[in-house]
């Protein structure tokens, strides 16, 4: 049986300004922006080349306190491409940080050649990692 992460809710405190980090700074598609009622509202959006999205949103999402959710992870090819991206994109981002020793000798898929890190307005925390072996 395979199991697949799908969707993520992601707890803000305003919607159309999440929408906008995430689409328009971070670069996550819109996948749909459904007002249902006056107190339902569902935005979608998946990061470029995911399987998984996140939900952000009112009335038909869980309720959690905005800027709760912590650890976050995308993955890359090139940490120093996404820095520069976010960054030109607005997005206060840290410095490419390598976070212990490469496990495997001669490499791994897991190549632990860095992490950046950034938060959402709401303080949503995110960590971008590189693994060069999987590709663009």
């Amino acid at each position: 049986m395979k199991w697949t992460l799908e969707v993520v809710v992601v707890p803000v405190a305003d919607i159309d300004r999440a929408k906008a980090f995430y689409a328009d700074q971070v670069g996550f598609t819109v996948d749909h922006d459904t007002v249902i009622d006056d107190k339902t509202r569902i935005v979608q959006l998946t990061p470029p080349g995911s399987g998984c999205s996140i939900v952000i949103g009112k009335g038909a999402v869980p309720d959690m306190p905005p800027g709760s959710f912590k650890g976050l992870q995308l993955v890359v090819a090139d940490i120093h491409a996404a820095r520069n991206t976010l960054i030109n994109r607005g997005v206060k981002v840290s410095e490419v940080q390598v976070l212990g020793e490469n496990p495997a000798p001669g490499g791994h898929p897991l190549d632990n050649v860095g992490f950046v890190f950034f938060d959402d307005p709401d303080g949503n925390s995110w960590a971008v990692q590189q693994i060069s072996a999987r590709g663009a």
